[in-house]
């Protein structure tokens, strides 16, 4: 999936008002989720993206993998956005279901298995397409 493909996927899943809000929310989330999954998978994570996308998990200063919910992922991510935590776990939850249809799926299993039963919100959405690699 191309960067202009996955950012216009997540501000129309998310209705943002503008392709700026949608890259906004896509980088503050996939920040967080560098906070929150091992750096190995993170390579894994980064090999399935745009590299205008996998650089945001990649060139960070790896960090130890960190346990918490599913409100902490949310608060963390609004205080990157700067917005409130109602329209971030909209972003959120779009950016996710993006990440699920540019995955292939064993990648994308491997992903949400570091994820705890309270984030089961975040996966609700099937793939709307099939991704071929």
């Amino acid at each position: 999936m191309e960067y202009q493909e996955f950012i216009t996927h997540v501000q129309s899943l998310s209705q943002s008002t503008s392709l700026e809000e949608a890259e906004v929310a896509t980088r503050a989330t996939l920040a967080t989720i560098k906070e929150r999954i091992t750096d190995s998978d993170i390579q894994d994570l980064a090999a399935q993206l745009p590299q205008e996308l996998s650089h945001y998990l990649q060139d960070q200063t790896p960090a130890n993998s960190q346990t918490f919910n599913l409100q902490e992922f949310i608060h963390r991510v609004s205080q990157k956005e700067n917005i409130a935590p109602t329209t971030t776990a909209i972003h959120v939850r779009a950016v996710f279901a993006v990440l699920q249809n540019a995955m292939k799926p064993e990648t994308f299993s491997r992903f949400q298995a570091h994820f705890t039963h309270d984030y089961e919100e975040l996966f609700a959405a099937p793939p709307t397409s099939e991704v071929t690699a």
